[in-house]
């Protein structure tokens, strides 16, 4: 179980990036969605101790991560958004030296637990390939590994696929879920299809702020029957008293979803709610 009280962090220049979040997550995978700015790489910084906040605590199984960060370390993983790997390296050679890093110090455990990962994560036939010929995927995967070592009980991606292929997204969102049986596996993203593939638990965040969280079922069931749609021609059409949710591009057609109680005008019908109705309309509220 992870516990957020008040967390609360304001940059030089006066930027609050984070504005008391308060959070409990058990284990299984917790999405945290919101755009750039949000606050979210602050967030994922502050609960890998890479950064102290001004106020609050973390809480993981009872043991207080901000009061011996070296300690809490050892049961967190976490992968940045910018991970970064040495390309003329080997994934083996990194992934050891890794491990070595975060205490294993006997050279055979180091090995297989080394062996043990990368078969984790499905690169075993790609220990000695330099990481410089790793496709997108294969460096997520290996980012992965290196969060793992040490069995965290804690694990922080933040936007894991962010860049990726099709395919390359189903694995790690396959793997993802596989791993997040027995801890807490929080997944930053502004990508709300993985959110849907994968997250029982979501929050929006929006300023430093967690401005709506729940289950994504029961938060787009809260907005049914209040969701429009209609095809407009231009942004001139768009009345200004109008609650616009969002608009796009459909089959050549330019679409507006409103929220309103009633038909905001002659022309709209009932939409189906979407995912993306629940993250824009927490936006604007």
């Amino acid at each position: 179980m992870l516990e957020l009280q008040g967390i609360t962090k304001t940059y030089p220049g006066g930027v609050r990036a984070l504005d008391a979040i308060d959070l409990t997550i058990g284990p299984g995978i917790f999405g945290l969605l919101g755009p750039n700015g949000a606050g979210k790489s602050s967030l994922m910084r502050t609960l890998a101790t890479l950064q102290p906040p001004d106020a609050g605590s973390i809480v993981l199984d009872g043991a207080d991560l901000l009061a011996d960060p070296a300690a809490a370390r050892r049961r967190i993983g976490y992968l940045p958004q910018d991970f970064g790997l040495y390309p003329n390296v080997s994934a083996a050679a990194l992934l050891e030296q890794f491990a070595l890093y975060k205490g294993f110090t006997e050279r055979r455990q180091r090995r297989e637990l080394v062996d043990a990962h990368l078969r984790l994560v499905n690169l075993e036939a790609q220990r000695d390939q330099l990481l410089g010929g790793f496709s997108g995927g294969m460096r997520q995967r290996f980012g992965i590994a290196q969060a793992l070592l040490g069995a965290p009980k804690l694990l922080v991606v933040d936007e894991p696929t962010a860049g990726l292929d099709p395919a390359e997204r189903v694995r790690l969102q396959s793997l993802l879920s596989e791993l997040s049986a027995d801890r807490v596996v929080l997944l930053s993203t502004h990508l709300v299809e993985d959110v849907l593939a994968l997250c029982p638990q979501i929050a929006v965040m929006n300023r430093g702020r967690i401005v709506c969280r729940g289950a994504p079922e029961a938060l787009m069931a809260s907005l049914q029957g209040r969701v429009w749609a209609r095809a407009i021609a231009g942004s001139g059409e768009v009345q200004p008293d109008w609650r616009v949710i969002s608009t796009r591009v459909a089959r050549g057609q330019r679409i507006v979803r409103v929220l309103s109680d009633s038909e905001p005008a002659p022309g709209f019908r009932p939409a189906e709610v979407e995912l993306d109705d629940v993250y824009f309309t927490a936006l604007v509220a």
